[in-house]
């Protein structure tokens, strides 16, 4: 399963890569939409973990770039500290599956990719 995990804050994204590796599970970074962009044009990835706030495309820009670019698009989960219901609705609007608020606990995280991956639900039982 190949997760691309993006987030301009570079403790934030740490912090998410080691609750990943907790879980076996190694990803990639990108620090904002275009360096995301940038990274499905080199690798196919199953799962985004997308914050809102980036500089140069923030995450609503770049789930919907995504989303008309790849037909075989990944499922976009946003993880952002942006709690209001307007942005998670923009998020769900543009194409996200699921938003997480920020700080995303560790079970948060699992419980989002075993919804949404289902080879991650086999591997867990």
């Amino acid at each position: 399963m190949n997760i691309l995990v993006v987030d301009d804050d570079c403790t934030c994204r740490s912090t998410v890569l080691h609750m990943l590796k907790k879980l076996g599970i190694r990803a990639d970074a990108a620090s904002n939409g275009l360096e995301a962009i940038a990274a499905l044009e080199k690798k196919s990835y199953d799962l985004v973990l997308m914050d809102i706030q980036m500089p140069k495309m923030n995450g609503i820009e770049a789930t919907r770039a995504i989303f008309e670019r790849w037909p075989q698009r990944p499922r976009i989960v946003i993880v952002s500290d942006c709690s209001a219901r307007r942005y998670r609705d923009l998020s769900l609007d543009a194409g996200a599956v699921e938003f997480l608020a920020k700080p995303a606990k560790l079970m948060e995280i699992c419980a989002a990719i075993s919804r949404h991956l289902p080879e991650m639900r086999h591997e867990s039982h």
